[in-house]
Formats: structure tokens, C-alpha cells, sequence
């Protein structure tokens, strides 16, 4: 790789040193960026239209799927965080979670000939079956390959590196697996709009990326190495402990801060998803060229990745969601003024400018905040150490998972609610335009641009609030790594100061500051240009050169 694109990007020494590992970790994020993206698009009006279920039965699914959810995530970061094993305390996980995912991924599509409107209850329960077992197989991958990334990026520009990477194979898991959607419904004449007998290519496309998802899973299995737990020291388990454990991580500011960020970033983002095959069937009648727009809309979402990781670099973590976040709201406030309209007219040629200009502004918008997200998330794990004293790697990628799967399962249910409230017809047999109510299309036009719009202005509002810089970070893991070593350290007032913004509360009050002997403590190291200096970072450069030697 050239000098001057390994500077531009921020990347030191070789290819197979720096950028291999960063592959290897990021193959499980073609499933986390697939396996979701297709249920969000399509999950939702495959049980409505394909399989029969009146929409609120499919709304009840998603809720029950995530009250799981919400109970076996905390239950995952407690085990793994416990974990002894040969293989450390979360890649084994990944191995034992693949066949979980291959056999709910194939039942999600598969109705095995039941008939929503004809046998509802035992079409809702076999679907709740398969959605809970596959919100399992989620969490039992999620929670270790996320928990994973702290130990193996301690350092702040390789975080965004790393996360950066797996942006991008999020994309290569988007992309091939609705280009493999959608090859099978033209092949099997279903292109046009999906009705009962669009089970077969549902079946088909299950199963293939299924085992396109298991593969990749394997792969960050087999070439990320992570250190033995063997020797690690675990105290009987105490669920009441744990439960405090769950609720100490809102202690730190920093982190209800991102939680706060995220939930309405989410909110907006599974709102406006869960609405929008709605919104292009039925409100702008325009569903064949719905693979269109998602094509578009995949398109720019991964074109606006340089640019996100530019402002990231260069300026920090949270510049790239300030200044591209506003493209999002600006895509959202399209649904307002799009309508249906005479196929051939000059009206209608304009609404499809617009809902175009639609898919290139949100996704590339959206991106903004969710590539904060994802940069910050691991930082906030040296936070927590700040406040508590121990590695909670687990415990922290919980709650941040329980965020993202929590709040769209949650908003899948209140979309459904609120459109069959307003008279939404889904089942109808024809392929063609079903003409809907007044009131339902007042009830898509609120859940695709209303209520995303408020809440991608609030998470905007919010993240312009979040403090923590990389000259932050980089104090408090030297703070850590120096009391560590010492058991205690001292600090200037600017940098207690700064460790009471992180946390919000007293210096004192932390790991770091209680128990604290200043005359007995260490002082942060600097080098000449004022930087502070990670103490284990610099005797790792010191073991290195006496190695050489």
C-alpha cells in the first residue's frame, strides 16, 4: 500500500498487519448488516400480502420477538463477560451461534403452507416460534462480536478504522443479499408486486443466504484470534448484582448521552423502514420501481462512507453525523408532498424525481448518525472502566445492542398499530394499485416523514451536545492504564474536570479517584508535542524493541 494512502487514511505499518485483521473481524457484519436489512424491508408485508396475517398480527410478532430480545440480550453479556475458554471470552460463541442462524433465517420464510387468514393463531404462533428463535441466534452473535472490538482496537483512530470496515461489509451484506431477493421474484414472475403465491423465491433466497451468513460468521471465527480466558477469575454469580451491573452503565453521561442519540436515530431509522414498501405501494403507487429506489438508496448510504470517515479523521467522531445528518431530515420531509399519481403523466414523472431525490437523501443522511454511533460505542466501554474499574465489554455492547434490536422491534409494532388503525388494506390479492382510504394514507404519510423527521431532528439536537473528544479519550485510558500499574494516580484540575463531564460525577466518586494516594500517585505521561502517553501502549514499545534487539 502507498505512503500516501496509508497517511491519508491514518493507517500505520503493512497491509497484513493493519487491514487483514480489520477484514477478518468485520465477515460477521455481512450477516448483521443482511440478515436485518432484508427483515425490514420485507419481513413485514411477506406476512401481510405472501402469507395472509392481518397487519397487526404481524406487528404482535415483531413485539414478542422483542420483549425476548430485550431479556436475553442482558442475559448474553453476563455469560460472556464469565466466559473461560481456550478460545477467549467471545469468539466461541460465534461457532456455537451458527446453526441458530441457519435453521431461524430458512424458517423466517418458510410458512410450510399455513394460511394466515384461513388458520391466524397458528400462523402467528409458528412465526413467533421462528422470529424468537432467530432473535436468539442474533444475540447469541451480536453481543460477543461487538464486545470483541474494545480488546481488539484499544486505540481511538483504529476504533473508527475498524468500524469504518465493517460499515462497509454491512453494505456487502446489504446489497448482494436483496440482489438475490429480488433475482428470484423476477425469475419467478413475482417482480410486480408479491401476492400469496410468492412463497417459492422466499424459500429459495432463506436458505441461500442463510448459508451466506453462516459462512461469514465462520470466517470471523476461524482467522480472529483473541487472547485465552482460562485463567480468568469469575465470582459466583449473583442476579441481583447483575441486574445493578446493567443499570450502573447509565451512570456514565457519556453513555446515556449516546443511548439518547441512538434511540431516536433508531426510531426515525425503523419507522421510516418498516413504512416505506407501504409507503411506495400504496400511498405513491409506485412499486415497480421499488428495487430501484433501493438500489439508489444502498448506493448512496455506502457513497457517503469516504466522507463520514474524512470528517471523522480529521475533525473527530461526531462532525461527520452534525454535518451530514440534515441530508436525512431533508429526504424524510419528501413523504410530505409525495402523491399518487396517472402512470405517463407529466405528475407523475415529477413525483418520481422527488421520491428519487427521497432515496438519496435519507440514506446518505442517515448514515451520518449511524456511523457516529458505531465509532463511539466502543469508547464508551473505557468510560464505564473510568467509573467502575473492570473491563465490562459485555455489559456495555448489551445495553448498545439492546438499543438498536429493542427500539426498531418496538416501533415495527406501533407502525403496525397505527396503520391498520387508520384502515390500511394489505390483504388484498391483486397485483395491482389497491386505491386506500384518506385516513390511511394520512396514517403512512405520518409513520414515513411526521414522526422520523422529529425524531432525527431530536438525535441531530443531541449529538452536537455529545462531548467527548479523542484528546478525552486518549487521558482517561492513560489515566486507567496508570493506576492500573500504580494504584493511583494523580491529575491536574483540567483533567478531573474533564473526567467529571465524561462521567457526571465526582472525581472522587470513581474508580480512578477514590482510594486515591496522590503523593504516592503517577503523574500522566506527555511526549514533546503534549500528547499524553498510554502507559501499556509504551512498554508495549518497549517489549517490542527489546525483542528486535
Amino acid at each position: 500500500m502507498g505512503e500516501k494512502i496509508k497517511k491519508a487514511i491514518g493507517i500505520e505499518g503493512t497491509f497484513k498487519e493493519t487491514v487483514v485483521p480489520m477484514i477478518n473481524y468485520c465477515y460477521t457484519n455481512i450477516f448483521l448488516g443482511g440478515a436485518g436489512y432484508i427483515i425490514s424491508m420485507y419481513f413485514s408485508i411477506f406476512l401481510t400480502k405472501v402469507v395472509g396475517l392481518d397487519i397487526r398480527y404481524a406487528g404482535f410478532i415483531t413485539m414478542i420477538a422483542v420483549v425476548w430480545d430485550g431479556i436475553n440480550d442482558p442475559i448474553m453479556g453476563i455469560i460472556t463477560d464469565r466466559t473461560r475458554s481456550r478460545y477467549g471470552k467471545h469468539r466461541m460463541y460465534l461457532k456455537r451461534g451458527i446453526p441458530f442462524v441457519f435453521v431461524s433465517y430458512i424458517m423466517l420464510w418458510n410458512s410450510f403452507g399455513l394460511d394466515g387468514e384461513n388458520h391466524p393463531y397458528i400462523t402467528v404462533a409458528y412465526f413467533l416460534f421462528a422470529y424468537v428463535l432467530y432473535k436468539t441466534a442474533y444475540t447469541i452473535i451480536t453481543v460477543p462480536h461487538t464486545a470483541m472490538l474494545p480488546e481488539l482496537a484499544p486505540e481511538y483512530n483504529k476504533r473508527t478504522q475498524y468500524t469504518s470496515v465493517s460499515y462497509i461489509f454491512n453494505s456487502c451484506g446489504m446489497i448482494p443479499s436483496y440482489i438475490i431477493l429480488l433475482i428470484l421474484l423476477s425469475v419467478f414472475g413475482f417482480s410486480g408486486g408479491l401476492t400469496r403465491e410468492s412463497k417459492t423465491p422466499f424459500l429459495i433466497a432463506g436458505v441461500l443466504l442463510a448459508t451466506m451468513y453462516s459462512v461469514a460468521i465462520y470466517s470471523t471465527f476461524k482467522l480472529v484470534k483473541e487472547p485465552s480466558s482460562l485463567d480468568m477469575k469469575t465470582e459466583p454469580l449473583d442476579w441481583k448484582l447483575a441486574i445493578k451491573e446493567y443499570i450502573d452503565v447509565f451512570k456514565s453521561r457519556s453513555f446515556r448521552q449516546y443511548f439518547s442519540v441512538s434511540f431516536f436515530w433508531e426510531m426515525a431509522r425503523s419507522f421510516y423502514s418498516t413504512t416505506y414498501i407501504y409507503y411506495v405501494t400504496f400511498l405513491a403507487n409506485q412499486y415497480k420501481f421499488y428495487p430501484i429506489f433501493n438500489t439508489f438508496a444502498g448506493v448512496f448510504e455506502t457513497a457517503a462512507f469516504p466522507l463520514n470517515y474524512a470528517l471523522t479523521m480529521k475533525h473527530g467522531k461526531k462532525k461527520c453525523g452534525t454535518i451530514v445528518t440534515p441530508f436525512m431530515i431533508l429526504g424524510l420531509a419528501i413523504g410530505l408532498i409525495v402523491q399518487a399519481s396517472q402512470p405517463g403523466t407529466p405528475k407523475a414523472t415529477y413525483m418520481l424525481i422527488l421520491m428519487l431525490l427521497g432515496v438519496i437523501f435519507y440514506p446518505f443522511g442517515m448514515s451520518g448518525i449511524g456511523f457516529v454511533c458505531n465509532n463511539v460505542f466502543p469508547d464508551l466501554t473505557d468510560v464505564d472502566e473510568l467509573i467502575t474499574g473492570r473491563r465490562r465489554e459485555g455489559v456495555v455492547s448489551t445495553c448498545n445492542t439492546m438499543v438498536k434490536q429493542v427500539t426498531g422491534g418496538i416501533n415495527t409494532f406501533i407502525v403496525t398499530l397505527i396503520l391498520g388503525g387508520f384502515g390500511l388494506d394489505t390483504k388484498s390479492e391483486s397485483t395491482e394499485f389497491v386505491q386506500q382510504s384518506d385516513s390511511a394514507i394520512f396514517g403512512i404519510r405520518l409513520c414515513v416523514a411526521v414522526i422520523p423527521m422529529v425524531c432525527a431532528l431530536i438525535s441531530y439536537i443531541l449529538l452536537r451536545r455529545f462531548k467527548m473528544t479523542k484528546d478525552d479519550h486518549t487521558m482517561i485510558r492513560a489515566a486507567i492504564a496508570t493506576k492500573h500499574k500504580y494504584g493511583s494516580v494523580t491529575l491536574t484540575p483540567e483533567e478531573k474536570e474533564c473526567c467529571e463531564a465524561l462521567t457526571g460525577q465526582k472525581f472522587e466518586n470513581t474508580w480512578l479517584g477514590c482510594d486515591n494516594d496522590e503523593s504516592q500517585g503517577h503523574t500522566l505521561d506527555k511526549d514533546e508535542n503534549g500528547n499524553y502517553i498510554i502507559l501499556i501502549e509504551k512498554e508495549a514499545e518497549k517489549k517490542a524493541i527489546m525483542e528486535n534487539v
